[in-house]
């Protein structure tokens, strides 16, 4: 049902204006006069880049700001509450019984010291609305309602003792536990892996078109969107630039902002390079019966085994991806190739001769030619340290450069990523998440590295930013001559960078491919699993989707 298909819609946000404070003393306005409303059993999906305001309106939704921020302005109603006007006392009532809340990490959601059951019944008892008996009773059918294996029991269980996917699930039941007429979803899939979130969203789907309620579904993945939700608000800025039904947004938008949302979904192709290597000359990296893994030796015993046996090639001027899910090894190959994490086993060669498995024993002529970039810059950079400050630090140790020569060089590198030579003097934490990355990268070309590994660095930005970041890598490596090795989950980004790709299961290469043509070569079970798991940018897409359960039993990562 569509809004204007109801008289009377279940949410009614008029002129909503919310504001906060900086450091400073400086009032800042984040959303600026927003209009929505949402009809009873609709799921209306809130979309744009970090920033665009998504997570503080659907937040608002339940009478909550975040910390400094304040509802300035305009009216929230949902259902019979005057949401703006109400007491802080009422909006307690009023959330996790009429409105609930599914967040990004529902690992953070949950007590590790509480048993599952007790946590999803929990609103229950605060508010009193059924008996422990019942609300136990009511939570089993929701874990069966949810496609949780053994619902009778799996509530006894600690969060650490379920998956990734199945904690997502159960914090959905611990949000309809109480019959709620709206739930919010915070980017509840942004974590998990392909074949698990194609799970948890035919869950969401079924359950919430089964129990009749509406939905606030808050994303910057417009293929999850496309599958979930019947409307679409399109956020810049904390302004609406756009909203329609799901097919008319994702079919015939009329706003440039959500063209320019659309066409960064699906990056252009890598223009692959041809071979210019004959059988005399070296690969940049080569890998050779590599074995690596975690924990302690002892008495000349392995660690546990994570990477077995691996061996690839990849070619000077060639970007290699290594895809897979969770747990497949890919991040523990850049590890180990990168030193960081010592082999047990094997050989790594770069350009040719046999690299020592241990970082601390390169030379630093070896270090300098291989180089690292992280998933998390947030992590990687010193938040105590200014941005000329990082930079400068490897320019010493690589070439030896000091005073104005080396301040030339850090606005030489700012430059190369794009970024205005002044921001030297920031530290990370008054940077986007995606200036952030670009510092990373720039740390990683102050080297003058002929290979960078990276490590995810795409998967925590919004899908604009990370289209973004992949240009300035093509833009780099024909400048340079780089060469890439790429792990990730994502295939679209895989195929906008990368020549060739291997496929990693349980720490083995399963099947290697030519990246422009995975979805037509790839014959492994596990290949084909992963490829057609990937969430198409169509309505229909997961409803049409047919896989072999037995198929999903063997290899997904539950």
């Amino acid at each position: 049902m569509t809004a204007t298909e109801s008289n009377t819609p279940l949410v009614s946000v008029r002129n909503l204006k919310i504001g906060a404070v900086t450091d400073s003393g400086r009032e800042v306005e984040i959303i600026k006069g927003v209009d929505f409303d949402i009809a009873p059993g609709e799921i209306l999906a809130l979309i744009g880049e970090s920033g665009s305001g998504k997570t503080t309106i659907a937040l608002s939704l339940m009478g909550h700001t975040r910390t400094g921020c304040s509802i300035q302005g305009g009216q929230i109603r949902v259902g019979e509450n005057d949401v703006t006007a109400m007491s802080r006392r009422a909006r307690a009532g009023m959330r996790g019984t009429e409105v609930s809340y599914v967040p990004q990490s529902a690992a953070a959601a949950f007590n590790p010291s509480k048993r599952i059951i007790d946590q999803v019944i929990e609103t229950t008892e605060i508010h009193k609305l059924m008996p422990r008996s019942t609300a136990r009773a009511k939570a089993v059918e929701l874990f069966r309602a949810l496609a949780l294996p053994d619902a009778e029991n799996i509530g006894s269980r600690y969060p650490h003792q379920v998956s990734g996917g199945q904690l997502q699930r159960l914090s959905a039941a611990m949000a309809l536990i109480s019959d709620p007429q709206l739930v919010i979803f915070d980017e509840p899939t942004t974590a998990l892996d392909v074949t698990t979130q194609i799970e948890v969203l035919r869950a969401f789907k079924s359950i919430m078109a089964a129990g009749g309620c509406a939905g606030v579904y808050v994303s910057h993945d417009l293929a999850v969107v496309a599958q979930i939700a019947d409307r679409i608000v399109v956020l810049r800025g904390g302004e609406v630039q756009e909203e329609g039904t799901t097919d008319q947004i994702l079919n015939a938008p009329h706003h440039p902002y959500t063209k320019e949302l659309l066409a960064a979904f699906e990056p252009s192709p890598h223009q692959v390079i041809a071979s210019t290597m004959d059988d005399k000359q070296e690969p940049i990296l080569e890998v050779r019966n590599l074995f690596a893994g975690y924990g302690t030796v002892r008495k000349g015993e392995p660690p546990v085994k994570v990477l077995k046996d691996v061996s690839f090639r990849l070619e000077r001027g060639r970007n290699l991806g290594v895809i897979g899910e969770s747990g497949s090894g890919k991040s523990t190959l850049a590890r180990a190739v990168a030193g960081i994490l010592p082999a047990y086993s094997g050989e790594i060669l770069m350009n040719g001769r046999q690299t020592h498995h241990d970082l601390a024993k390169r030379s630093k002529e070896e270090l300098r030619r291989t180089q690292i970039v992280f998933q998390l810059a947030d992590t990687a950079l010193n938040p105590g340290h200014s941005i000329g400050s990082i930079l400068a630090r490897p320019l010493t140790f690589y070439h030896g450069l000091r005073g104005k020569a080396r301040e030339a060089r850090v606005i030489e590198l700012l430059d190369m990523v794009h970024l205005p030579g002044n921001m030297r003097h920031r530290v990370p934490s008054e940077l986007s998440g995606g200036q952030k990355q670009r510092v990373n990268l720039a740390r990683a070309l102050a080297a003058q590295p002929e290979l960078i590994l990276c490590d995810e660095i795409t998967s925590a930005l919004d899908t604009v930013v990370a289209a973004a970041i992949l240009d300035l890598l093509k833009e780099l490596q024909n400048e340079l001559g780089l060469s890439y090795m790429f792990i990730s989950h994502d295939l679209s980004t895989v195929e906008a960078i990368c020549d060739d790709v291997l496929v990693m299961f349980k720490g083995e290469i399963v099947e290697a491919l030519p990246a422009l043509r995975m979805s037509d070569l790839a014959t492994h079970p596990y290949s084909r699993l992963l490829i057609s798991s990937i969430p198409k940018l169509s309505t229909g897409w997961l409803s049409s989707l047919e896989q072999d359960p037995e198929l999903i039993a063997q290899f997904a990562n539950r």
